[in-house]
C-alpha cells in the first residue's frame, strides 16, 4: 500500500471517529437534561410573572374557616386545660397556626349526624321558654372570638328534634332563633350569619322570607345575615329563583354549596359539572365553599395538605370563591367512628392529653396568616402556570386600606417567578414563607428585587407565601405528651357533674345521653331525647347509643345500675358497627332479656316477677368466645360464640328516659 493510500485511509477513519463522538456527546447531553428534567421537574420556560396592581378587579376575601359539625369535635372539650388551650390556640388563634377566620357549628338535634349526635338546646318544645347550653359548640364558639374577636360565627342545623313538625316550619324558626339568643345569654356571643337551609338538603325560600328573617328581627337579630343553600347539589339553581324575586335576593347575603370541585377521586384536576356559573358570578353576590375538603391533614401528599392548598386557589381563581370552609377543623373523632383522622388536626384522646398538629395547620396558615377578612383578591394574579393543570397556581390579595399585599403559590414543576409590584402598593420590605414535605411553614430568604420586581426560584409540590407583611409564626409548645390507651379499668358514677352535662368521653351516636340529679341522691344519666327527630339523609341508626373505650379492647365485663323507665335498656361491648352495634346485653321493661350479637338473636328469656321501678345491675363479660349475661347478680345466659372481636364498650336505650348510674369496665379475672 502506498504512503498515499495510507494516509487517506488514516485521515478517512480519524473523521469518522471524530463524527461519531461528536454524536455520541450530543447524545448523552440529551439524556443527562433529559434525566434532570425528570428528576428534578424543572422547567426551561422563561420566568413568569405575577404582575401585582392595586387598581384591578377583585372579589373580597371573605375569610378560611372550618365547620364543626357531625360530632367531629367531640374530644377536645374533655382535654386538660393546658392542652385544651393549646390545641383551641393553633385552630383559632391569629398568626400562630391556623387561624381559621370563620367558624359554623351545627345546631345539635339529638340525632346523628355524620360521627355522631350532637345534643339539642331544645330537646322538647317546653324547653323553648329556657333553653340549655348542651355540648360544646356554643363553648367552642367562645373559645374562638376569646382568641380572635374578629373570628366570623355562623351555624346550621344537620337534623331537628320533632317537635318543631318539619324541617321548615314556624318552629324550626324558633328553635333556629332560640339558639342564637342562648349564645347571647350565655355566652355573651353575637352570631354573624345563620345558614338558612338544613345541611346538604336545601332549604324553602318562602320559609326564610315569612318566618326565619321576620323570627330573627323580632328577637332582636336584624343584623345577622342570611347564606343559602348551602347544599351539595342543584348547583347554582337557587340564582334562578332570586333573579325573578328581588324581595329574596335581598334577603340572601351569600350563596353557598358544598365540595364545589367534586369529591372523590379527589384530585386537583378531576372535572366535575359544579362549577360556578357566569350567572352566579355576575350577580356580584359573594359566593362560598360552605363545606370543602373533609380529608386527612396528616398527609401532605395525596388529598393532605398541598392538595388543600392547590384547592383553596383553585376555587377562586376559577369560581371567584370567596370564603372557603374546612370540614372539620379538628379529628376529635374516636378511631372507631367513621371518618377518624378528618381534620387539620388530630385532638381525640384526651385521657393521654395527646394530640397532633398536622401539615394541614400549615396549609391553611400560608393564606389566613397574610390575609385577613376585607382584603381583596386582585384578578390579574390568580390564575395557574400552565393551562393544562392546577396543581400549580397562584393567588394575590391586598390590604384596600394599607397598600399590604400577599400572593399564596401552590407549585407543581420547579419553575422561576417574577413578581412585579405596582403602583399604590407596599414596596418596603418582603418576606418568603415556604412549606415541603419535609419541613412546613418556613420563613426564607428575601428574594432578589430589581427595582420593583421581585425574583425568585420555587420548589415543585411546595406552598409558598410572598408578603409585604410580617408577624406571622409557626407556633409550638413543645413536644406533646405521649399518647395512651384508654383508661382501663374504668368507672363513672357521674357525680362530678352537674345537671344536663355530657360526661366524658362519652360519644353519643344517636339520641342524647346527659346527667340528671338521681332519685337514690347523687348524679346519674339519663337518655333525654323523647322520640326520633327529622333526621339528616334519613341517617338511620339502630336506636341512642353511646360509646366509650379502645377499639383494641377484647376480653372484659361491662356492668351498670340500671332504672327502667320504658322500653328497653342495654350494655354491651365489642363495638363493630354504628348500624349493628355489638354483643348487646338487653334488658326490657316487662323483664324479658335478650343477648345479641348485632341483629342476630343468641339468646333470651323471661324473669318472672321483674319490678320495672326498682333500679336493676346488668353485666355483660366477654372472654374470647364466652359470652355471659347477668342480672342483679345472677348468670342468665352463656353462649359460645363463633368467633371473638375486638371493640369499644356502649350503653343503649330506647326512646325513653332510662337511667344508668355506677358504669364500670374492668378486664375478666385472671385475664
Amino acid at each position: 500500500m502506498s504512503k498515499i493510500l495510507f494516509k487517506y485511509i488514516l485521515y478517512k477513519n480519524i473523521e469518522i471517529f471524530n463524527a461519531s463522538f461528536v454524536q455520541l456527546q450530543k447524545r448523552h447531553r440529551k439524556f443527562i437534561y433529559c434525566f434532570l428534567t425528570m428528576s428534578t421537574g424543572f422547567s426551561t420556560v422563561n420566568a413568569q410573572t405575577i404582575t401585582l396592581s392595586a387598581t384591578g378587579k377583585g372579589r373580597v376575601f371573605e375569610g378560611i374557616g372550618a365547620v364543626s359539625a357531625g360530632a367531629s369535635s367531640r374530644n377536645i372539650v374533655d382535654y386538660p386545660e393546658k392542652q385544651r388551650s393549646e390545641v383551641l390556640d393553633f385552630l383559632f388563634k391569629p398568626k400562630f397556626g391556623a387561624g381559621f377566620q370563620h367558624l359554623k357549628v351545627e345546631i345539635g338535634s339529638g340525632e346523628n349526624s355524620t360521627c355522631g349526635s350532637e345534643p339539642s338546646h331544645v330537646i322538647t318544645r317546653e324547653e323553648l321558654k329556657a333553653p340549655i347550653a348542651r355540648g360544646y359548640e356554643l363553648w367552642l364558639m367562645a373559645e374562638a372570638r376569646k382568641r380572635n374577636p374578629n373570628v366570623i360565627l355562623d351555624c346550621l342545623p344537620w337534623a331537628y328534634p320533632r317537635w318543631v313538625g318539619t324541617r321548615f316550619s314556624q318552629a324550626s324558626a324558633d328553635w333556629t332563633v332560640s339558639f342564637l339568643e342562648l349564645a347571647r345569654k350565655k355566652y355573651g356571643l353575637e352570631i354573624d350569619w345563620v345558614s338558612a337551609a338544613q345541611n346538604e338538603m336545601g332549604t324553602d325560600l318562602n320559609w326564610i322570607a315569612n318566618n326565619l328573617r321576620p323570627t330573627l328581627d323580632k328577637h332582636g337579630f336584624l343584623k345577622v345575615k342570611l347564606q343559602a343553600p348551602d347544599d351539595d347539589s342543584e348547583y347554582w339553581q337557587v340564582f334562578d329563583k332570586l333573579e325573578k324575586d328581588p324581595k329574596l335576593n335581598k334577603l340572601i347575603s351569600a350563596v353557598g354549596y358544598h365540595y364545589v370541585d367534586g369529591r372523590e377521586p379527589w384530585e386537583i384536576d378531576q372535572k366535575a359539572n359544579r362549577r360556578a356559573t357566569e350567572k352566579a358570578k355576575q350577580t356580584g353576590k359573594p359566593l362560598w365553599a360552605s363545606e370543602e375538603w373533609s380529608q386527612s391533614g396528616q398527609d401532605w401528599d395525596g388529598k393532605g395538605a398541598l392538595y388543600l392548598a392547590r384547592l383553596m386557589n383553585k376555587l377562586y381563581s376559577l369560581d371567584r370563591i370567596t370564603k372557603f370552609e374546612i370540614w372539620c377543623p379538628v379529628d376529635g373523632i374516636y378511631n372507631q367512628v367513621i371518618w377518624a383522622n378528618t381534620g387539620v388536626l388530630q385532638a381525640d384522646s384526651p385521657w393521654s392529653g395527646n394530640y397532633s398538629v398536622w401539615p394541614s395547620v400549615w396549609a391553611v396558615a400560608h393564606t389566613t396568616q397574610f390575609a385577613e377578612p376585607g382584603w381583596v383578591y386582585m384578578d390579574e394574579a390568580c390564575g395557574q402556570f400552565t393551562s393544562d393543570s392546577w396543581r400549580g397556581s397562584h393567588v394575590a390579595l391586598r390590604n384596600p386600606n394599607t397598600g399590604d399585599w400577599s400572593v399564596i403559590i401552590v407549585t407543581g414543576d420547579k419553575r422561576k417567578i417574577k413578581v412585579a409590584v405596582g403602583d399604590g402598593l407596599t414596596k418596603g420590605k418582603v418576606h418568603v414563607w415556604k412549606s415541603t414535605a419535609k419541613e412546613q411553614f418556613i420563613e426564607q430568604k428575601a428574594p432578589t428585587r430589581v427595582k420593583n420586581t421581585l425574583e425568585l426560584e420555587v420548589e415543585p409540590d411546595a406552598i409558598y407565601t410572598i408578603t409585604s407583611t410580617n408577624g406571622q409564626k409557626k407556633g409550638t409548645f413543645g413536644e406533646p405528651l405521649a399518647n395512651k390507651s384508654f383508661p382501663f379499668p374504668y368507672s363513672e358514677n357521674f357525680d362530678s357533674y352537674k345537671s344536663n352535662e355530657t360526661p366524658r368521653y362519652f360519644s353519643d351516636q344517636k339520641g342524647t345521653f346527659e346527667t340528671i340529679s338521681s332519685p337514690k341522691g347523687g348524679m346519674c344519666l339519663v337518655q333525654a331525647v323523647p322520640e326520633e327527630g327529622i333526621l339528616w339523609y334519613n341517617n338511620w341508626l339502630l336506636k341512642p347509643h353511646s360509646l366509650f373505650g379502645d377499639l383494641n379492647w377484647e376480653d372484659y365485663a361491662i356492668e351498670s345500675d340500671i332504672l327502667l323507665k320504658g322500653g328497653d335498656v342495654e350494655i354491651g361491648g365489642r363495638y363493630a358497627n354504628r348500624d349493628k352495634l355489638g354483643y348487646r346485653w338487653i334488658l326490657t321493661r316487662d323483664g324479658r332479656w335478650q343477648l345479641n350479637w348485632q341483629y342476630t338473636v343468641l339468646a333470651s328469656g323471661q324473669i318472672h316477677n321483674f319490678t320495672p321501678l326498682d333500679w336493676h345491675h346488668i353485666r355483660l363479660e366477654m372472654i374470647g368466645t364466652q359470652i355471659s349475661g347477668f342480672v342483679d347478680g345472677k348468670k342468665m345466659t352463656a353462649i359460645s360464640a363463633e368467633s371473638t372481636v375486638k371493640g369499644m364498650a356502649f350503653i343503649a336505650s330506647t326512646y325513653d328516659r332510662n337511667l344508668f348510674d355506677n358504669i364500670n369496665v374492668e378486664p375478666i379475672p385472671g385475664k
